[in-house]
């Protein structure tokens, strides 16, 4: 398989932060204009200009995002290499300062347009491209991309996109939700240990993570700093995580629908739900049933409530975290923080099953802050302690297995349901997304029962052949799927279906490494149906 050789520059907005405290600190004050600035960037290898990459956005947006970042009246400042998030926290934020500069850049000039090189090859979700734009990351997308690109042998890239992640822990202390100013005062799920994960067990560097494993602590100490939360069960008190953003005013990158969707509730419930909403995007389930569940109308979006939910699957994930810094810390030779993780984690598990499990239905549920009380409510992400690993006892992946029965959810032909409510919102029936299906997959995978890992093929199979079956319909992958009717692309939320799609494309990878032998389109040529989607996949990873 033919490496990857080039590396992209991933061009980031830079912008002025935080006015003067309020009652909440207000998301951003001034956006970034880019004006007319729009220009082709090189490649690093060929003096060619390239003729449908530009720094600003996608080439077919381009025009449009000239048109409107021109439109922006505020003033906008730049930042030089040399100055650092510290120096400038107090009031204004420098976000993509040296981080984003390629190496022989660091000489304190200032970038065109205010925007910031990464020094690294990155790839966003959407369109299976390398990244082009400072705002296309997801690191919660990433970690699927990753499985995708070094089963296609693309090793320098994924270092490349780890480095990128690194670099703005380093930073910031976290990673934002994605590359623009506004985005600072919100994080992704704290999958970047995982990815680390995937990194070294694939190459054995060693070296990296001994660079990398102070950042990967930091990281996992933003979570522990700004978003825990002290749960009272049985008696006893339990640390666990939530997702909570403390800062006022409509998102920046949805503005005008924050603020209409302000004017249905009472003038003095608008901070809050801001905050809300925010909260929902820093879960990446933007948005979603989960979320509204208890509030005084759970079909409506005004009724988000985001910050009073502990999420199973974030709890999972830091839980995944905190056992593979032990692991990691074990290997580099330092026992005192491996054993610090390792309790770490022994205390998580002892939190997720005294608050998130019920042994009666036989998964872990989110856990409602106010009402005291389990969302019962179906949702795949009950079963992310399965695929992190975070059990103690494994016959819990056969009660899973019977709670998958008990609510019918084998019953699909095209893929899991992100939920059985049907609220307009994406992440919620009828739409199915790519890691949802992971989560119960390899999860289910994972038990010793022939039974229990025969529906773990069949839910791969199902998945496989909706990819396969849109695939020969439009030519495209997709971020998400409807699975009724037949399996289309997805809908609903706030944007159309993207194509693409990373996530996407990097688990139909995985279930043909790991199934390929016994997996069919569907199909009466169905013994090609795989292989072709193979080949569109690599292509799409290779071509963009």
């Amino acid at each position: 398989m033919p490496r990857m050789t080039w590396e992209l520059h991933l061009l980031l907005l830079l912008g002025l932060g935080l006015r003067s405290q309020e009652a909440l600190p207000p998301p951003c004050d001034r956006f970034t204009a880019m004006g007319s600035s729009c220009t082709k960037f090189r490649w690093l290898s060929s003096t060619k200009m390239t003729s449908s990459l530009w720094i600003c956005h996608w080439s077919h947006l381009q025009m449009k995002s000239c048109r409107v970042s021109t439109s922006w009246l505020r003033h906008t400042t730049t930042a030089s290499p040399g100055d650092s998030f510290r120096s400038l926290s107090r009031g204004i934020f420098s976000p993509w300062d040296r981080s984003w500069i390629p190496g022989s850049q660091r000489t304190g000039k200032t970038a065109l347009s205010s925007c910031r090189r990464s020094q690294m090859p990155n790839c966003a979700p959407g369109l299976s491209n390398c990244t082009r734009s400072g705002k296309g990351w997801g690191r919660r997308d990433s970690y699927w991309v990753m499985e995708g690109l070094l089963l296609s042998e693309m090793v320098s890239t994924v270092k490349g996109m780890l480095q990128n992640f690194l670099d703005l822990v380093e930073t910031y202390g976290h990673i934002p939700n994605g590359g623009r100013v506004y985005y600072l005062q919100r994080s992704q799920p704290p999958l970047l240990t995982l990815m680390m994960d995937l990194y070294v067990t694939h190459t054995q560097n060693v070296s990296f993570l001994q660079e990398s494993i102070g950042t990967l602590a930091s990281e996992l100490d933003f979570w522990t700093v700004n978003r825990t939360v002290i749960v009272n069960s049985g008696g006893r008190s339990y640390n666990l995580n939530r997702y909570y953003v403390p800062y006022g005013g409509p998102r920046p990158e949805s503005y005008s629908k924050d603020a209409d969707l302000a004017n249905t509730v009472p003038e003095g419930d608008r901070e809050n739900l801001w905050t809300e909403l925010k909260a929902g995007a820093e879960s990446g389930w933007d948005f979603s049933s989960r979320w509204l569940v208890g509030g005084p109308n759970p079909d409506l979006l005004s009724s988000i409530r985001t910050s009073k939910i502990v999420p199973v699957d974030l709890n999972a994930f830091l839980c995944q975290a905190e056992g593979l810094m032990s692991k990691f810390y074990s290997r580099l030779g330092n026992d005192t923080e491996a054993t610090k993780y390792r309790n770490l984690q022994s205390q998580r598990l002892a939190a997720m099953e005294a608050v998130l499990w019920d042994e009666q239905k036989g998964a872990w549920f989110d856990y409602d802050l106010e009402k005291r009380e389990k969302n019962l409510e179906f949702y795949p992400s009950n079963l992310t302690p399965l695929w992190a690993g975070c059990f103690s006892d494994p016959s819990v992946i056969d009660k899973a297995l019977k709670y998958l029965e008990d609510n019918q959810i084998l019953t699909y032909q095209y893929g899991i349901p992100t939920s059985l409510r049907n609220t307009g919102q994406q992440w919620d029936s009828p739409n199915a997304w790519a890691p949802l299906q992971d989560l119960v997959i390899r999860g289910l995978a994972k038990s010793d029962s022939p039974r229990t890992r025969e529906v773990a093929f069949q839910l791969a199979q199902n998945w496989i052949r909706t990819n396969f079956k849109v695939y020969s319909q439009t030519s495209a992958m997709y971020e998400k799927y409807d699975i009724s009717n037949g399996g289309h692309p997805g809908g609903g939320g706030e944007y159309e279906v993207q194509e693409g799609f990373g996530w996407t494309n990097g688990l139909a990878l995985m279930l043909l490494d790991r199934y390929g032998d016994q997996l069919t389109s569907g199909t009466q040529m169905a013994s090609l149906g795989p292989h072709c989607l193979v080949a569109a996949l690599l292509t799409s990873f290779l071509l963009h």
